[in-house]
């Protein structure tokens, strides 16, 4: 009976570490928060050009700069709103909400920092076409990184996991990110372009590209004819430039792990298809996320405790 007991607390302390550690795992690699900068499309600091004409499904902002310099943009060609400092952006969508703006430069700045600053790192080749990437945070070998259509596609896997994280740094001055035309960003495994994201100082994508993810840009973004974007161009202290492009904030993230998921993807649409009023940076998809913070503790708590039962267990059997 002793034995038996013994064992059952070994199974029970085994249960309770592999819980803990699932925890752990989940919550290692949180999603980099956008605040009020999450509905935007295309966020910029001294200009936003357009050869028309581009689409934009979601929110334009320029700030400092005035609205004077978003050129080529119109309000056809943009689902939502799109916000200047000053009013001398000529068009119904427009409005003058500086405050607004500047909120969503500060957020912007944090989310950098944030992406930044996220470890471990692992070092990967420049060249990531014909690579399969998993859940992680990744910076280059070299100055920059390239996708070459001639390579393959970018794969990102989520593992079946829809909150994988996968963020790329690059701290070089120089063009951080290079997409080359007609190459393409692959997502498989549940992974989201919502919770991609790419740090960096400046970013190039030319003709005919598939890209997911948020770039996160130091200085400027150019994108050439006809690239398809789920993500976000998101430039600091530069300019966003476009050429007859697609950009698609993402809409359909949801959380893993929900049993009430179709109750998430009407809350998510409600938020994101309302043009004009950028998110607060508050969201119920966060839920999930707070359950696997509980059973973190409590796995290694139960740990701990049957161990003690253990060695308990073994000291009284020393004694008989």
């Amino acid at each position: 009976m002793k034995i038996l007991s013994s064992k059952l607390l070994a199974v029970t302390l085994s249960l309770a570490f592999m819980f803990g550690l699932a925890g752990l795992v989940r919550a290692s690699h949180p999603t980099v928060e956008l605040g009020t900068a999450e509905n935007f499309a295309i966020l910029a600091g001294t200009a936003i050009s357009d050869v028309p004409t581009s689409t934009v499904i979601g929110d334009v902002g320029l700030h400092p700069a005035a609205g004077s310099a978003i050129t080529g943009l119109t309000c056809a060609g943009v689902t939502g709103t799109i916000y200047d400092v000053d009013g001398t952006f000529a068009g119904a969508c427009e409005v003058e909400d500086e405050p607004l703006l500047n909120i969503a430069k500060q957020d912007l700045v944090t989310a950098y920092d944030d992406a930044a600053g996220r470890t471990p790192v692992t070092t990967i080749a420049t060249e990531l076409g014909g690579q399969t990437l998993v859940d992680g945070t990744y910076d280059s070998d070299s100055t920059t990184f390239t996708i070459s259509a001639g390579s393959g596609p970018l794969v990102l896997d989520g593992g079946g996991n829809p909150d994988a994280v996968f963020i790329f740094q690059m701290d070089s001055g120089a063009t951080g990110l290079v997409v080359g035309p007609g190459s393409e960003v692959e997502l498989i495994g549940e992974a989201q372009a919502c919770n991609v994201f790419w740090r960096l100082n400046t970013a190039t994508i030319d003709t005919a590209a598939v890209f997911k993810g948020t770039i996160l840009a130091l200085t400027s973004i150019t994108v050439a004819d006809g690239a398809e974007i789920e993500g976000r161009l998101l430039a600091r202290n530069g300019s966003v430039s476009l050429i007859n492009d697609t950009i698609t904030v993402p809409t359909t993230c949801v959380a893993g792990d929900s049993d009430d998921s179709d109750d998430s993807d009407d809350d998510t649409s409600t938020n994101d298809t309302t043009p004009g009023f950028p998110n607060t940076g508050f969201s119920n998809e966060n839920s999930t996320d707070d359950l696997w913070k509980l059973i973190l503790p409590a796995g290694f708590i139960v740990g701990l405790i049957s161990l003690y039962l253990v060695r308990r267990n073994r000291a009284a059997q020393h004694k008989q």
